[in-house]
Formats: C-alpha cells, structure tokens, sequence
C-alpha cells in the first residue's frame, strides 16, 4: 500500500484518487495527529464488505469449510448436464 502525507494527497488529489480507484490500490494519507485514513475505489470497498459479512456469519462459513470437504472427497452434488449449460450460459 503507498503511502502519502496529507499535504501531499491535497496537493494531488484527483491523481491519487484516480489511481486509487482505477488500479485498485489502496492509499494511505498520513496526518500529524496520527489519525490516518484510506482512500480505495467503491468496487474495493463493496468487495470487503461482502468478504467481512461472509467471514462473520456462522452458518454461510459452516457451508463453505463442508462444501470443500465434500468436494476434496468428490462426494458432492453432481449438476445434470441441463444445469451446467444454464450456468455455463449455453
């Protein structure tokens, strides 16, 4: 992650914004006080919110760790050729 005073982020602001948003890479901004912050694009954001509410909710987390169970097993569900073609889009 790169890191920029805030006078530094001031001065260039709609450069380090758009390359925050448009490389996705976080950027730091350094304040005297200690009180930092980030800036990332909107589509970072979303994604980590979802990412968050995925490894916090019990029951979704329960489903992923037995679905690679059953997948390392290869005991589980088999789509039917009709299902596979509806997800492959065919």
């Amino acid at each position: 992650m790169e890191t920029v005073s805030v006078n530094k982020f001031r001065s260039n602001i709609k450069s380090l914004v758009e390359q925050a948003a448009s490389h996705h890479s976080p950027l730091k901004v350094t304040r005297r006080n200690n009180k930092d912050f980030v800036v990332i694009s909107i589509e970072d954001w979303e994604r980590d919110q979802e990412t968050l509410y995925v490894l916090q909710n019990s029951s979704l987390m329960k489903q992923i760790s037995e679905s690679v169970h059953t997948h390392i097993k290869r005991s589980g569900y088999t789509p039917t050729d009709g299902e596979m073609n509806e997800i492959l889009g065919v």
